[in-house]
């Protein structure tokens, strides 16, 4: 199969997932869960969300899950196995731009840090209103990369690296903030947004979740960056770790609607 521009492993999903999972628990909030429904997670993974989504709605319910990645999703069936929820926890390999589901049959739905990579977020949106049930909520959170920002002496270049990541190393770079857009759009009700900054000072921890080897890469087979302005950029960030100064952030956007 061929991986999308920005595809993750599960090791990364789980590593970046426990240093998010406040806001994984603010979308499950934001979800309005009763015991007893049925819910959806688009572009589940390994069955990150859907296990502990398993737990909010109890045996009387079900959680699908879906995902484009078949290892994903036996991964994700394996582990709620294991979890022991599996006779109400299903994932399934599908197109979020093509769900396998009738009409109006979620009471919820959810989608976490997907729509960075998909070329059409707005198919995947109507999708996802089109299975869930009138008055259901539909919660959507995703990264706005547009927003990274590196403290280093060499601002021009973490400019120019920080572009490059979001327009030509995901696919859809700017969809944290375009997600508010287009939950109106569509036609959703009750819609709220929520910003979230996520900081890091740990240039390991840094390095590892924000993928900055194929942006470097990038960069430089494109000509934005020279290898000595790089060597420069990250001998700056180096220089700030050394003294246990190194910061970034970048803003995560939640955002949530209606079904009309």
């Amino acid at each position: 199969m061929t991986q999308p521009k920005g595809y993750v492993n599960s090791e990364y999903l789980q590593v970046v997932g426990a240093f998010v999972k406040h806001l994984k628990q603010r979308s499950y909030a934001l979800m309005q869960i009763q015991p007893g429904q049925k819910v959806l997670d688009v572009g589940c993974g390994p069955g990150t969300d859907t296990i502990p989504l398993a737990t909010l709605i109890g045996q009387t319910g079900q959680v699908f899950g879906v995902d484009y990645d078949q290892a994903m999703v036996d991964e994700a069936e394996q582990r709620a196995s294991k979890a022991q929820v599996a006779d109400w926890v299903k994932h399934q390999c599908a197109d979020s731009t093509s769900l396998p589901f009738d009409d109006n049959t979620f009471d919820a739905c959810r989608s976490e840090r997907v729509f960075q990579h998909l070329s059409e977020p707005e198919r995947a949106l109507s999708q996802m209103m089109r299975v869930t049930k009138t008055g259901g909520w539909i919660v959507v959170l995703d990264t706005d990369w547009g927003s990274l920002s590196v403290d280093t002496t060499e601002g021009d270049i973490e400019r120019r690296l920080a572009r490059v990541h979001a327009e030509r190393g995901i696919q859809n770079g700017y969809s944290g903030r375009q997600l508010y857009r287009l939950f109106k759009q569509q036609g959703l009700t009750d819609v709220t947004v929520e910003v979230h900054p996520l900081l890091v000072t740990d240039y390991t921890f840094a390095r590892q979740s924000a993928l900055p080897d194929e942006t470097e890469r990038i960069a430089l087979a494109t000509g934005t960056v020279t290898a000595e302005e790089l060597q420069c950029w990250r001998t700056s960030l180096e220089q700030s770790d050394s003294i246990g100064a190194f910061y970034s952030s970048v803003n995560q956007v939640i955002v949530a609607g209606r079904k009309p």
